[in-house]
């Protein structure tokens, strides 16, 4: 018998992330999984609600194969059958059980920006993103339990409790924090090595709840896309294209990225990813992460920009929910958390602190800092 958590976790997928309704079809797509549970229990579940359910499994190794020894043309080729089957889905679930976060890591740049270009922006970009109901999520494995710095029994447990919160409820306590982004005008940013300023004024916001990613839990909008101005320092290691990269530096002038270095990692690699396009030395998002549980980072972009204390900055492409007009083929969020443990540091909105040092520190906000 499957474990139970599995069950829960099926249920808000199918009923709350991709709300599944009779007659439509969903895909699911499955990254490296060691497991066929979930995707079994989605079918199955799918089926129950009068959904179509069309599933395809994926290894890391051959997506390599194909980036790395493809043409142009061969990718766009790809990119054009892939677009038009997800032209035919209304839902999308993207299982994600990476063996090896490296895997891309030494596909030359000018491959990868081939596949982002011809593949990713066409097919999860500019359709998926935008026309369909979706969500993803990593499944838990040995790999991303030592990512974590964790036992893999102890990993499964953390992983249940972050994945299986009570979204709706998490909807509710979103709408202060909502509320205040929708009335900000300009945000400043401090903290070691951080001095940023920009302009959130007219920019949607969008609460994230279990209906895009699992876990879940931040709230996001976009900079105006040319109002950033200062420097900032994040404190996360991350992995972008395979590629691990410490204590990234920008510094910015009229929203663009003047100045880049980084502690740790490839100097070379992270200057042409934003050399990518011009959009990518432009921002397209910025968000409050407010997840409780989730604590610490552990190089996985989906927990680790829903860590409590934190935030992130994206240069690349904005989504259409929160639409600040750039446009790029890369799309990298960078986390900077602000706890006391990690340096510290402030948010204000409009000269006013809301967050000190990770904690909401006007009467609204701090319930979500409740565990």
């Amino acid at each position: 018998m499957p474990d139970p958590r599995w069950e829960t976790l099926a249920d808000i997928l199918i009923d709350h992330s991709v709300r599944i309704k009779p007659g439509e079809t969903l895909l699911i797509e499955c990254f490296d999984l060691e497991d066929s549970t979930l995707p079994r229990l989605l079918v199955q579940k799918a089926a129950e609600r009068g959904g179509i359910a069309l599933v395809e499994t994926r290894d890391a190794r051959i997506v390599r194969e194909l980036v790395l020894r493809s043409s142009p043309e061969a990718i766009a080729a790809w990119g054009r059958i892939d677009r038009a089957r997800m032209d035919q889905v209304q839902a999308y679930l993207g299982l994600r059980g990476a063996r090896n976060i490296s895997e891309m890591g030494d596909v030359p740049a000018e491959k990868l920006d081939a596949y982002n270009a011809l593949y990713q922006k066409p097919v999860h970009f500019e359709r998926r993103v935008t026309h369909t109901r979706w969500c993803v999520l990593r499944l838990p494995n040995a790999s991303m339990a030592q990512q974590a710095g964790m036992s893999t029994g102890a990993f499964e447990d953390f992983y249940f409790d972050v994945c299986t919160l009570d979204y709706a409820k998490m909807a509710k306590s979103l709408e202060p924090l909502v509320a205040r982004m929708e009335k900000a005008s300009e945000v400043r940013i401090t903290g070691p090595e951080t001095d940023l300023k920009f302009s959130i004024a007219g920019i949607p916001v969008v609460p994230c709840f279990g209906t895009m990613n699992i876990p879940d839990g931040e709230v996001f909008t976009a900079p105006v896309r040319d109002s950033i101005e200062g420097h900032i320092r994040f404190n996360t290691p991350t992995i972008y294209q395979g590629a691990s990269f410490d204590g990234v530096r920008l510094e910015f002038q009229k929203g663009k990225i003047v100045k880049a270095d980084c502690a740790g990692g490839d100097a070379e690699k992270l200057m042409r990813i934003f050399d990518a396009d011009e959009g990518a030395r432009y921002t397209g998002e910025w968000s409050i992460g407010c997840n409780p549980r989730v604590l610490n980072p552990m190089r996985d972009i989906l927990f680790d920009e829903k860590i409590a204390g934190s935030f992130h900055l994206t240069p690349g492409n904005a989504y259409d929910e929160a639409d600040n007009g750039n446009r790029s083929k890369i799309h990298w969020d960078l986390v900077q958390i602000q706890r006391p443990e990690y340096g510290g540091g402030v948010i204000a909105f409009d000269g006013v602190p809301i967050r000190v040092d990770g904690k909401f520190v006007v009467d609204d906000l701090m319930p979500l800092d409740a565990p």
